[in-house]
């Protein structure tokens, strides 16, 4: 739809889709779809070839004389792997610590490493903390997951709080990823979502701040609980 009203404003689009059945049905002016799972429009995480050349497929859209245009993307980049991601309620945790403060604290230097590596992109920001606040999120979210009733200074005061939490575990989960990845490159994402899941303090955090909210019997606090633990 918002491809269809820049267009009649006079400037050509072009999209990446990952469901074929609903660009077929909505038809946007452009549109390369990708084989890739959710999360992954562009294929791995830190292959940058690959990355860029699913952008120029999308951009060599522009040379079709006439449109709807539906191109697929040649290559699978995940061509016999399981898609589906390990979550908290596939993968036993094999400690019961909930010292997250400890745990960012011995993982800073990894996720250093990593914004060094990448001229500082992160994929932290969706609860509006910055990579430096972390330490002080996660003692934050350790507190709320433990019952405590607690309010970040920052948060919107148009986003409840249960909602704010929700953002907030994305970003310490962000922020385990991408020391992770920083730490252990050549580790699977699979291998990685295990690894955070099975062997981590956060984990045990997320699903405690889950627990907490699916107890309120709330059936809206039960989707956000949902997209806490996985």
């Amino acid at each position: 739809m918002i491809a269809r009203v820049l267009e009649a404003a006079g400037l050509a689009t072009t999209s990446i889709s990952l469901v074929r059945e609903h660009t077929e049905r909505v038809k946007p002016p452009r549109a390369l779809f990708v084989p890739f799972p959710f999360g992954h429009p562009l294929g791995r995480p830190d292959d940058p070839a690959l990355q860029h050349a699913v952008i120029r497929a999308a951009l060599a859209l522009f040379d079709a004389p006439a449109g709807p245009v539906l191109v697929d993307y040649p290559e699978d980049a995940f061509a016999g792997e399981d898609l589906n991601l390990p979550q908290a309620a596939s993968v036993p945790p094999t400690t019961t610590s909930t010292d997250v403060a400890g745990e960012v604290a011995a993982l800073q230097p990894h996720h250093a490493a990593w914004l060094a590596a990448h001229n500082d992109r992160t994929a932290i920001g969706v609860s509006g903390v910055t990579p430096a606040e972390i330490p002080a999120l996660a003692c934050f979210l350790a507190a709320y997951a433990a019952g405590e009733d607690l309010s970040w200074p920052e948060r919107p005061a148009d986003a409840p709080l249960p909602q704010w939490v929700r953002w907030a575990t994305d970003d310490l989960k962000a922020y385990y990823f991408e020391a992770r990845m920083a730490a252990a490159p050549d580790e699977g994402f699979q291998a990685r979502h295990r690894w955070f899941w099975g062997e981590t303090a956060a984990a045990n955090v997320c699903r405690a701040i889950r627990d907490r909210l699916k107890a309120a019997g709330d059936p809206r606090l039960d989707a956000v609980a949902f997209g806490i633990a996985r």
